[in-house]
């Protein structure tokens, strides 16, 4: 695969059947040019001849342009306008003129609540910042968002929150004061939507035994017992030892003498119910309201509680916690009143992604956009269904003959009402057929019904027998127009087809997007977590700024997408001349620093991995990759060069360094291929193994008389490394292939497994894993768990997400220095086991970058830190926390250990090499390293037998 392949196709995600800007992408001259870029945060430039989506876009914001175009201002003062984002001179009568705009087209009430507010902007005195209550808008109706326990405080769906997460999550309203320093708003200042009462006030017991809960009985499948009556009496009992929940609350018959399991609470109450049946020593008790008709729809119930401890209120906390939970449980009670569950779960989570998509993104999207979104919530449960459900499958068309699903009670009723609404596109006839649509319905079609629709029509199918070879057949003379009746013919044996609408299509892939941030999560995460298959590490979102902070710049990144779409899609095709046509449409939109003009404020380091020139860069790399396969230096060359202009800080500047120091020399530029080389090491984003790279081309370019003076570091550079040499019976001495050996049981194992053999017997007594880059990362993860998921500002943005955005960028170790180097003295001090064994206990399962449960036991682990011990552990907890991206890979083959006594021990690690492989420069950096730290490392070099004569 080529370099950068695998990053783009991670990067591009799902893709999209309807790329609206394809034939205006492809239409643009080839040639660059010259620049007239509007500034976009994180680095990301629109191009001179914008997109027809960002000319739209431009001509709803024409007076805003043209008032808040401030950025090459001189000494002016600027400043944001709160509603619409855009800049403005900080003038009263431009800025009264401007609001007036913005308000009379209605977005007055819709503003974006990323940006602070009139009174922090100087349109009036920063004396009095305070929220005002009609530029909030707090939608009460989305399910799974629930008050923290702790602190009872209100739920706020604004996009600047607090989220508790994965599953019930705490909203706080956060607010920036006049020095930038982020405080949590006064629940009192918040509107009384949802609130909920402070836990500091005490729930009298008699409230508590006088409760009547309205519920549900949810997981009816797990249940034996299908036939239920109305008014049967059930009881609460908990369920530890659940493997999905260990809050599991199960329902049980109370009449039955072997508590006769009916199913289970809901998890999102479930998780406030079993503290207090737990702690508290509650007891529930009710009875069956109502049966539904199928078997496996929730059950509404009604229980009370019948009895209270009566020592709950002998301690202050005790009540403060009981409290909180006795309220929290209310509140999921009275919320699950709008949403009660049912075996569609996944249309609430449709709509619910829907929701916070809108939410946190209200700014980038039109009126037009935003109506059409936000009726898919009015519209019959039935057509809901029915859409999610062709919404996430293959598609495009489908035949309404073949569509049926159990919980969709009136098919026809709910698919006139989304072709009425725009959400679908069916076609009943063949007029209705666009020529573009012939060739995609036929895939509708069988073998044998497109042979008979052959026959039929007089062609024969001589092109083969393959459903393709047909349809290829088919088309190919419909085109040629020797088949008019072709559509008719289709239309006769499908009936009806229907297809998601290209509108609903892309505005929903714009939804999934700016809610998961990346395109390889889908609904399917909603399902995982249902189904108890992935659990999401608890954390809080605290978004004070939003990923796009316009509307342009989310157009220019969606292009930036279709652009990296269409060049994955090219290479799949072998279609080298349409990848280097997006190769060059990516390099005219990718502009040097001094081209984007003066940024208002400097984003994080991570805001710019979700800009246009992000994407734009990536696709362009490829194509280097593609003109280097090709033996095109020097436009490969060209581009390189290109890339380290645009992107002066940007940890990808060292490989690309390394590249362009390479192709110089193919082409017969060894001076200049030097003077990049040495020039790169002087560059502070090279590092690891490009920067190991460029020191040892210096060292062999560098040689009299091009250069007479040693280098600085050819110490560290031709520093020894220890080598140990093996010898096995080869399996296979192919060229090419992995070389494969006969272990000392005689089985067939890899260079890494008998390598492993020898360290356990004549090696030394070794006990020890093949692991590279798992088990390290797997430390690293639980050693550093709670700085991981730390409450930083806007790295998390949703609730599945399994790292910070920041983690892989200079700006972790910063923003979390003092608690890293707080853990890391923890851990010089050999406390590393005991945090290991408390994360491992209190986040096992969960989901983590670079955390395996099931590889790497806790046994192993332990044995790990012991050994290792806790200066060197600290040092490479150290590199990875500074610069996660760059050394997370590359890690030695194997780590060995073995014990001298019962808590002391020593550590080895080992890279394992074939009789035709070498290290890579990466693999050397990490050794130069681990040795510099501390580490016992070396190299084993695996030989073959050699043959006796």
């Amino acid at each position: 695969m080529l370099r950068g392949r695998e990053s783009l196709i991670r990067l591009v995600g799902k893709r999209r059947r309807f790329l609206p800007n394809r034939q205006s992408l492809l239409s643009i001259p080839s040639s660059p040019q010259t620049p007239t870029p509007t500034p976009a945060r994180g680095g990301s430039s629109v191009n001179g001849t914008a997109s027809p989506a960002v000319e739209e876009d431009s001509s709803r914001n024409l007076e805003d342009e043209e008032e808040g175009d401030g950025l090459n201002g001189g000494e002016k003062e600027w400043v944001d306008c709160p509603v619409c984002c855009s800049k403005l001179p900080a003038q009263d009568h431009l800025i009264n003129s401007h609001l007036d705009a913005c308000l009379s087209r209605g977005t007055g009430t819709k503003r974006k609540l990323t940006q602070p507010t009139l009174f922090q902007m100087n349109f009036c005195s920063p004396s009095t910042p305070q929220l005002p209550a009609p530029h909030l808008k707090i939608d009460s109706t989305i399910p799974d968002v629930s008050a923290n326990e702790d602190d009872g405080n209100p739920p706020c769906t604004s996009p600047v929150t607090h989220v508790e997460t994965p599953r019930d999550a705490a909203f706080d309203m956060v607010v920036g004061d006049e020095d930038g320093i982020n405080s949590k708003a006064h629940p009192s200042s918040l509107p009384a939507v949802n609130e909920v009462a402070s836990s500091h006030t005490p729930v009298s017991m008699d409230d508590v035994s006088e409760a009547i809960i309205q519920t549900y009985i949810v997981g009816r499948r797990f249940s034996g017992e299908k036939a239920l009556r109305v008014g049967a009496n059930i009881s609460l009992l908990r369920e530890p030892n659940n493997a999905k929940d260990p809050n599991a609350i199960k329902v049980v018959l109370a009449d039955s003498s072997c508590d006769t399991l009916l199913g289970y609470l809901p998890r999102d109450l479930a998780q406030y119910v079993s503290p207090l049946i737990d702690k508290f020593s509650l007891t529930f008790e009710g009875h069956i309201i109502s049966v539904p008709k199928s078997s496996f729809d929730a059950v509404p119930i009604q229980v009370m509680c019948r009895q209270v401890m009566l020592n709950v209120c002998s301690d202050h906390n005790e009540i403060k916690s009981f409290t909180g939970l006795w309220k929290n449980l209310l509140r999921i009670v009275e919320s699950a009143k709008d949403s009660p569950p049912n075996t569609t779960k996944y249309r609430q989570n449709f709509c619910l992604l829907i929701q916070e998509a809108l939410k946190s993104n209200l700014h980038v999207f039109t009126d037009d956009e935003k109506d059409f979104l936000e009726s898919f919530s009015s519209l019959m449960e039935d057509s809901q269904r029915l859409f999610v459900r062709l919404y996430t499958r293959k598609g495009p068309w489908f035949r309404i003959s073949n569509i049926s699903y159990p919980e969709v009670s009136d098919l026809q009723q709910a698919t006139k009402e989304l072709s009425a609404t725009g959400y679908i596109v069916s076609f009943e006839t063949a007029n209705e057929i666009e020529k573009n649509d012939v060739k995609e319905i036929m895939y509708l079609l069988s073998v044998s019904e497109l042979r008979e629709i052959s026959s039929m029509l007089k062609k024969g199918c001589n092109s083969g027998t393959r459903k393709k070879d047909i349809i290829m057949s088919l088309f190919s003379s419909y085109e040629d127009g020797l088949c008019p009746l072709l559509p008719s013919a289709i239309m006769d044996q499908t009936g009806t087809c229907l297809k998601i609408s290209p509108k609903s299509e892309f505005l929903l892939w714009r939804a999934e997007r700016l809610f998961f941030l990346n395109g390889e999560q889908d609904l399917t995460a909603f399902l995982l977590v249902d189904m108890g298959k992935v659990k999401y590490p608890t954390y809080r979102c605290i978004v004070l700024e939003a990923m796009f902070s316009s509307r342009s710049d989310l157009l220019a990144y969606e292009e930036a997408i279709e652009v990296a779409q269409m060049m994955d899609e090219s290479l799949d095709d072998n279609n080298i001349e349409l990848a280097l046509r997006c190769t060059r449409i990516a390099e005219s939109h990718i502009f040097p620093p001094t081209a984007r003009g003066i940024e208002s404020t400097v984003p994080a380091a991570f805001f710019t991995y979700f800009s246009a020139s992000w994407v734009y860069s990536k696709v362009v790399f490829l194509g280097i990759s593609i003109l280097e396969r090709e033996r095109r230096y020097k436009d490969a060359i060209n581009l390189l060069k290109h890339l380290l202009a645009c992107f002066i800080s940007d940890g990808r500047r060292g490989y690309w360094t390394l590249r362009l120091s390479i192709d110089l020399e193919h082409i017969g530029c060894p001076n200049e291929s030097l003077s990049v080389a040495e020039d790169g090491l002087l560059d502070p984003w090279v590092r690891a193994g490009s920067k190991m790279a460029l020191q040892r081309r210096v060292l062999r370019l560098g040689k009299p008389p091009r250069r007479w003076k040693v280098p600085t570091f050819s110490g560290s550079i031709t520093k020894k490394i220890r080598e140990v040499c093996i010898q096995g019976r080869p399996l296979n001495c192919e060229n090419g292939a992995k070389s494969r050996f006969y272990g000392e049981d005689g089985e067939q194992c890899g260079v890494e497994l008998l390598a492993l053999q020898y360290y356990a017997g004549e090696g030394g007594g070794w006990q020890g894993v093949h692991t590279e880059s798992g088990i390290w990362l797997t430390i690293f993860g639980l050693l550093m768990w709670d700085i991981i998921f730390s409450d930083v500002p806007n790295v998390f943005c949703n609730r599945f997400q399994t790292a910070p955005l920041d983690l892989e960028t200079d700006s972790f170790y910063p923003a979390r220095k003092s608690h890293i180097e707080s853990q890391l003295q923890k851990i010089r001090d050999g406390m590393a086991e005991e945090i290991l064994i408390t994360s491992w206990e209190s986040y096992s399962g969960m989901a983590c970058r670079g955390v395996n449960w099931d590889r790497h036991p806790l046994l192993e682990l332990r044995a790990a830190v012991t050994c290792i011990g806790g200066p060197c552990l600290a040092l490479l907890c150290r590199h990875l926390a500074q610069d996660y991206g760059s050394w997370s890979s590359g890690m030695p083959d194997l780590l060995l250990w073995r014990f001298h006594g019962d808590y002391r021990g020593e550590a080895k690690l080992v890279e394992v090499k074939g009789p035709r492989d070498r290290l890579s420069e990466q693999q050397r950096a990490w050794l130069l390293l681990l040795m510099d730290c501390g580490f016992n490392a070396e190299v084993c070099k695996v030989s073959p037998v050699p043959r006796s004569t």
